[in-house]
């Protein structure tokens, strides 16, 4: 495990992706509530001088929310990121970043102009090498200090609404961890008051769109401190499995030989700590987590509840999801009954897709089975296995997306709970990110499933591109010569009939019913012009 000096913390180094950037984590861009870092290509902000884009006023959804949270400004995450910033970087054209220094997901080059594709694929079909550098690439994550993010340790009102900043370092899984955590916390009302009914990651519609991102922002973050562009985040697939395949010593850590409830201390898994597990202890003092160590991750696979997740999800529980039509429904929370989401999620059944929130099933069966700090909402994420079980839940969705096929307007646009809203933006991601726009297929994003690939249909579609994108750039001109061609030929038609009529109007000897097929083959190809 390598060690990284304290003052290399303090160092500001570039932008990337994640939460607090840390260029806007001061006085007096919480005082002035904007967040437009210069981009180090033009030393502009947002890069305005080349056109990535500028420091624009953020428009917040005003679509009606739904009855779960009775609340009004009492939570820092309400109408995101406005407490903070109400104005932060519009990027342009396939630009993306919190200062528009990145290219959108799925684009690359200079110029943000070259498509690009990845392919995740199942841990198991890893070489050795692959999955030793994959491991590799985890344990690096944990111990690089994140160059760009830092984390808020206090809420806005303990900042004195921005005069006395509460930030924080934080390595780049810990960053991810942080994330996942702060968007699920409770509410805090004051005194000892929580609102725990309340989560802008989980249990409403948002919750696989945002968990798209999560994963999309993680793998670029890996990307960029190990130099791969290459690397994808494998995939655990769990139906039908009988254990825990991935919790040996080769993978994810096997099971210490005296404490069930550790890792074997041949993982280097087994010296990692937990951040952000102590959510009564954080409302108890109402403040945030801290990023304060808190012990090493538990985990105990097959001996949780068995009432309530008797087993590890089967492969008909999830082709029954998908054969699920609705995305979401009636009350879009995790009572909802007939709705994918819900069901994928796991608070209906798999079986009759009907709520039923004393049972846990498909993706929350992973976590209750896990048995440790998976198992709790808050702090999952610290937990390596949580990357590989949420890529394979993203996959469901994607193969759910691709059989049925639904318009943006399936998402719902009002009367979601709190912050799952088409137009909401996502707690907490700066750069700023709607739930709408990641309900579109993986590949539009950049990356696909090894196993939902179509090797024919992907050469095709590959072939077709070029040509595809030269006919996006010339279609003016193909729609103007179309109807420049429809007004030729209507005159055409015209004249021809005009001639057709005059013939008519001659003698009866020069208009014969019968024709031999010789005079026709003239009559047929002679110009009348």
């Amino acid at each position: 495990m390598s060690l990284f000096p304290i003052g290399f913390l303090l160092v500001v180094l570039q932008p990337s992706t994640g939460q607090f950037p840390r260029a806007c984590a001061n006085t007096q861009s919480l005082l002035r509530k904007e967040c437009c870092p210069p981009w180090d290509g033009d030393g502009s902000p947002c890069g305005e001088v080349s056109r990535r884009g500028s420091c624009q006023n953020i428009l917040l959804s005003q679509t009606p929310l739904g009855p779960q949270f009775p609340f009004s400004g009492v939570d820092d995450r309400e109408d995101w990121p406005s407490v903070f910033y109400n104005r932060t970087c519009k990027c342009e054209g396939n630009f993306m970043g919190f200062n528009c220094g990145e290219c959108k997901f799925g684009f690359s080059g200079l110029n943000c102009t070259e498509r690009r594709l990845r392919t995740r694929r199942n841990i198991f079909e890893l070489t050795t090498s692959e999955k030793d550098k994959f491991l590799a690439y985890l344990n690096l994550a944990k111990n690089t200090p994140s160059q760009d993010y830092v984390i808020a340790t206090g809420t806005y009102t303990q900042m004195q609404n921005g005069s006395n900043p509460m930030f924080r370092n934080i390595n780049v899984y810990d960053l991810f961890v942080w994330m996942h955590y702060y968007a699920s916390r409770d509410t805090l009302l004051g005194g000892s008051s929580v609102w725990r009914d309340i989560d802008f990651a989980h249990e409403a519609p948002g919750f696989l769109p945002w968990h798209r991102v999560f994963l999309l922002m993680w793998e670029r973050e890996i990307q960029k401190i190990t130099g791969d562009e290459n690397f994808t985040i494998p995939y655990w697939d769990w139906r039908d499995a009988e254990d825990c395949v991935v919790c040996t010593d080769e993978y994810m850590g096997g099971r210490h030989p005296t404490n069930p409830n550790l890792l074997s201390p041949a993982s280097f898994f087994s010296s990692w700590q937990v951040i952000c597990t102590r959510s009564e202890d954080y409302n108890s003092q109402q403040g945030l987590c801290n990023a304060t160590s808190e012990g090493p991750i538990l985990r105990n696979p097959g001996n949780n509840d068995k009432s309530r997740t008797p087993r590890l999800p089967s492969s008909a529980e999830v082709e029954f999801c998908l054969s699920l039509t609705q995305y979401e429904s009636g009350s879009m929370d995790k009572m909802a009954n007939y709705s994918f989401r819900n069901t994928l999620e796991g608070f209906a059944d798999p079986e009759t897709a009907i709520s039923n929130i004393s049972q846990s099933g498909l993706h929350n069966a992973l976590h209750i089975y896990m048995n440790g700090s998976m198992s709790q909402v808050q702090g999952s994420a610290n937990d390596p296995i949580f990357v590989l079980h949420h890529a394979f839940v993203d996959s469901i969705f994607e193969r759910w997306l691709r059989r049925h096929r639904p318009m943006l307007e399936v998402y719902p646009a009002a009367n979601a709970p709190i912050g799952h809203n088409r137009e909401n933006y996502m707690v907490p991601f700066i750069p700023l990110y709607r739930n709408g726009e990641f309900f579109k297929p993986s590949r539009e994003l950049g990356y696909d499933y090894e196993y939902l690939q179509e090797p024919a249909l992907d050469s095709f579609r590959e072939f077709l591109i070029p040509y595809l994108e030269q006919a996006r750039q010339i279609w003016p001109w193909l729609v103007g010569a179309a109807v420049i061609g429809s007004i030729a030929t209507a005159v055409l038609t015209g004249l021809i009939l005009a001639c057709r009529k005059k013939r008519r109007g001659t003698s009866s000897e020069t208009q014969p019913l019968l024709i031999e097929s010789e005079d026709y083959n003239n009559v047929s190809y002679q110009s009348n012009f």
